[in-house]
Parts: C-alpha cells; structure tokens; sequence
C-alpha cells in the first residue's frame, strides 16, 4: 500500500485536505444556524440539546484517545467541536437573557434535575462541561488498563454523537414545525456525516466510528423529511 504521508505521493495533498475537511468541516454546519439566531434573536427553534450531546461525545472522545490512539484528525476534530458548542450555547444564553421575562433564574450548583441544561447564564454550562471533564478524568485513570473500558467508552462517544440530530428531530416533532431551525446546518450535517463515515472506512478507524457515521445519516435524513412534512401539511399534529 502507498505511503500518503509521503510529500512526493500524489494522494499528498488530498489526504491533508480530507484531514482538513475532518478537522474544521463540523463547524460549517453551525454557522448558517449562528446566523440565523443573530438575525433574528431567538434560538426557539434551535434545541440547545444538540450542544450538549456534541459536548459530551467529543469529551468522550478525547478519554478514548489516550486509551485507544486512532486518526489525530479526529482528536483535533473533538477540540474545535467543543470550542464550537461553547459558542453557540454562549449566543443562545445572550438571546435568552434578552427576551426572557421571567426573573427566576436556575444555575448549575442548585442542582435542580428540572432545570438541568436549561440554565440561565453561559458560566453554568461551563461548570457542567469541567465537572464532566474532571470526573471522567479520574474514571479513566482508574479504568485505564480496562479493555472493557476503553472500548466502551469508545463506543459511548461515537453512539452519543450519533444521536446528535435527535434533540433537534425532537424539538421539531414538538413545535410542528422547522421554523427557527436552519436547513441548510442540516443539509451540512448530512453532508458532512457521508463524507466523515467514508472517511472512517476508508481510514479503517474502529467499527465504533462507521457504523454510527451510518446511524447519523439516517438521522438527518429523518430530519429533511420533517422539512418536506411540514411544509406540506403545516400545524399537522402528530400521528
């Protein structure tokens, strides 16, 4: 088999490309739902959820490399993905806190299972990430040796981010309706999934990675059909 990391290997440039694309191409799909919030000032139709399952999977999938070396895209992919999450719940919480009219606030540290990710400053979901972080830190050192472990924990990540689209399938199942939520992010989510799942083929990363790219695309798929329904037969009410 040819060495691609060989600068005079024609499949040079297009596996730095394809690293490229791997690393920063989950970001794309966020900055015309980015937009959208700034233009019109409400994240009603965007589920915050979907913040927290990249948070989580990625965290996860960070603990899986130090157990599990695979592709260093994929690990630089779960640092710029988390710093992107960060950014879109820091919006969504400046939007709230403009149009809310309640003066009851929730914070993290009330450790209240009602309000859980539904806090009222950006600092709250911060806590939650390093609480996470730390506590997964210390399961991982424990549990390091673990082959069990590992490969769990691997499989944890990857099916995690695999549900990514449900919050948003979800809330839109609740709202009857897409508005609020750009298509175009979902477009580029499916997009993005085909090209990172034969990436993961192609690259022989471990099973976790492909079959739950393929998870992912049936997910999204669902989710353009929610377009197409809803647009057809809007206020449809469920069943």
């Amino acid at each position: 088999m040819e060495d691609v990391s060989d600068p005079e290997n024609p499949w040079f440039v297009l596996s730095w490309l394809a690293s490229g694309v791997i690393v920063f191409g989950g970001v794309l799909p966020y900055i015309p739902q980015y937009q959208e919030i700034q233009r019109t000032s409400s994240a009603d139709g965007f589920s915050t959820w979907v913040c927290l399952v990249l948070l989580v999977a990625n965290i996860l999938r960070i603990f899986f490399w130090f157990g599990k070396l695979f592709e260093l895209p994929l690990l630089l992919q779960s640092g710029v993905m988390i710093l992107t999450m960060l950014a879109m719940l820091r919006l969504c919480c400046c939007v709230h806190s403009v149009n809310k009219v309640s003066t009851k606030r929730h914070f993290f540290t009330d450790f209240d299972l009602r309000y859980f990710w539904k806090w009222s400053r950006f600092e709250d979901y911060l806590q939650f990430c390093l609480f996470f972080t730390v506590l997964f830190s210390f399961v991982t050192y424990v549990f390091m040796n673990s082959y069990i472990f590992v490969e769990g924990i691997g499989f944890l990540a990857v099916l995690t981010e695999a549900m990514l689209g449900i919050p948003q399938l979800l809330k839109n199942f609740q709202n009857r309706s897409t508005q609020g939520m750009s298509v175009k992010m979902v477009l580029l989510w499916t997009a993005g999934d085909c090209f990172k799942t034969g990436y993961f083929i192609i690259n022989q990363t471990p099973a976790q990675f492909w079959l739950c790219g393929l998870l992912q695309i049936a997910i999204d798929i669902t989710i353009l059909l929610q377009v197409f329904f809803y647009k057809q037969w809007p206020h449809s009410k469920p069943g």
